[in-house]
């Protein structure tokens, strides 16, 4: 595995659909190449009602996680990067992913706006990385590990969302981009996480691709999308 020192970045954020692994990811690689792991506030009054699907509910839910996603982004900027790594378990700009697919045309306009503001004043990473998941793997572990709110959420919805993340990141380019395909990973696993940490160590600026195959004792191999 690469150490530590191998790791040229210093703000690295991971991003993935619900039930990826991303916060798991996060808390694995601050213990192996060291930094401070940032997690988004799950805390939302208004996330039962939208799932719910309560009038209204859409609007107020996204703003009240992008104000709060905000807030937490703003105070990283403040700090000096490169005194300490940063390991964040969203990517502020996927706030949108969600805007999007749920948000009316007039709502919209006034999110845009906020935004825009919110935007020009956070934290950007230098490396993303994005675990890629299926429909079938995200049903199966709501249907094992999650909460009553989630497995009330429509599959249709699940299924939006997905499409929306990985057209996101199909077109992504504020970054190096490391997409892992997650399905069959475990990062409580050790192999599995020195694995990603040799994959961020071979990051250049381009987008890297990385697909294990088939169980633990096989080989795994990547490609690169330059």
């Amino acid at each position: 595995m690469a150490s530590k020192e191998d790791i040229p970045f210093n703000h690295i954020a991971v991003e993935g659909m619900m039930k990826s692994g991303k916060k798991r990811l996060v808390q694995a690689l601050s213990k192996e190449i060291g930094g401070k792991a940032v997690f988004d506030q799950e805390d939302n009054p208004y996330l039962k009602n939208f799932y719910e699907e309560k009038e209204g509910a859409g609007f107020l839910t996204q703003l009240v996680f992008l104000v709060n996603r905000y807030h937490q982004q703003s105070t990283l900027l403040q700090r000096d990067l490169f005194s300490e790594r940063i390991i964040c378990d969203y990517l502020f700009e996927k706030d949108k992913i969600y805007a999007y697919q749920t948000l009316t045309d007039e709502e919209l306009i006034v999110y845009e706006k906020i935004f825009g503001i919110f935007h020009e004043k956070v934290a950007k990473p230098d490396l993303s990385i994005y675990l890629q998941i299926s429909l079938d793997t995200i049903l199966e572990r709501i249907s094992r590990t999650g909460s009553e709110m989630e497995k009330n959420i429509s599959e249709k919805y699940l299924e939006d969302i997905l499409e929306a993340f990985d057209y996101f990141f199909f077109n992504y380019q504020a970054t190096p981009l490391l997409v892992v395909k997650a399905d069959d990973l475990d990062f409580e696993r050790r192999e599995d996480v020195e694995d990603i940490v040799d994959k961020i160590a071979q990051m250049k600026k381009n987008t890297l691709y990385y697909v294990p195959l088939g169980k633990h004792n096989q080989k795994k191999r990547e490609k690169t999308d330059k």
